[in-house]
């Protein structure tokens, strides 16, 4: 087993594309974080104010149910972790996957897909779910960023 992970989110496959390449560059295990009830193309929907993705937006304590949750998270040193940004965070998704775990030593790196934001607060509103691991700055990349893009990004950490 790898010492390095990456765990990504990815609702529309976006941020699966970007997760994989990166996975492939660091010889890393790949881990999806897929939701108990998959997003709809109408749950992603930001001009509805009722969509499933505002509603868990608007609510911060929002803990949307995640499928599989047996991952030995002990067996990793570095996690990359990868998310579209919603409204300038990450996904509350991406909370009830890290909650889960004790990150105790860990390096956490984060990283995400968005056409035109930046990270935002994602920080911010991680740090709080992965206490313990050593939060690094993370990146926003666009959904074609290749190989040569990652691992120039991976020197600079």
């Amino acid at each position: 087993m790898s010492e390095v992970l990456v765990a990504y989110f990815s609702a529309s496959g976006i941020t699966a594309g970007v997760a994989k390449r990166l996975a492939d560059v660091t010889d890393a295990d790949l881990y999806e974080i897929r939701p108990a009830v998959p997003y709809t193309t109408k749950d992603l929907d930001w001009k509805d104010e009722h969509s499933r993705s505002n509603l868990e937006m608007e609510d911060r304590s929002s803990r949307p149910e995640i499928q599989d949750r047996a991952l030995d998270i002990a067996s990793y040193d570095t996690i990359y972790l990868g998310f579209p940004i919603w409204w300038g965070v990450a996904p509350t998704i991406v909370l009830t996957f890290l909650e889960q775990y004790d990150w105790t030593g860990k390096t956490m790196i984060p990283f995400a897909t968005s056409g035109s934001s930046g990270m935002g607060n994602t920080n911010t509103e991680l740090a709080g779910s992965c206490p313990g691991a050593l939060l690094k700055e993370g990146k926003r990349f666009e959904a074609d960023a290749g190989k040569e893009e990652l691992k120039e990004w991976i020197k600079s950490l």
